[in-house]
């Protein structure tokens, strides 16, 4: 059974695996492989407005964040991290997530989200942001230094919330 809430301290020693696992894959986030759990935990919990976690029978799964994409006058617009563990992956819980942070999104005020780079090597998480409805509306050339595939194109992709949007 998934359930999603938010972050509480004591979750960080579940997540940090599975965020130190991404960040060292060089492949999808632009933080630096050897990045500290000390500035991964700022980052991931201490920054955005609000972050939760995702569990399958009680065990954390997944993990996003959620933040104002911009400061003051473009922070209607939020930005969102997605994370989840590799032995769930296949099983729903990225999708959960997408819908889970539209409506948080919505709760907390922002009109849009938008995802700034999206590296176009990542087709599951391409496939699934399309299948939530975001569109791409930029592509950045070879602004993501893939660590096994060298400079690849990363992509802006972007929904609106709200019907005055739209």
């Amino acid at each position: 059974m998934i359930d999603i809430r938010q972050f509480k301290a004591g979750d960080w020693k579940q997540i940090w695996p599975i965020i130190e696992k991404i960040f060292r894959a060089g492949e999808t986030y632009p933080q630096p492989p050897d990045t500290s759990e000390d500035e991964a935990r700022r980052a991931w919990t201490d920054l955005p407005t609000a972050t939760y976690v995702i569990l399958d029978d009680g065990r954390i799964v997944g993990t996003y964040y959620i933040k104002p994409n911009q400061p003051g006058l473009g922070a209607h617009v939020c930005n969102c991290g997605y994370m989840v563990a590799e032995d769930a992956w296949g099983r729903g819980i990225g999708t959960a997530m997408c819908r889970h942070s539209q409506d948080e999104a919505r709760r907390l005020g922002f009109r849009a989200m938008q995802f700034n780079l999206v590296v176009s090597t990542n087709e599951r998480s391409i496939r699934l942001w399309r299948k939530n409805g975001f569109e791409t509306i930029g592509v950045l050339p070879r602004a993501f230094n893939h660590r096994r595939a060298g400079y690849v194109d990363a992509w802006v992709m972007y929904k609106p919330l709200d019907r005055s949007f739209a």
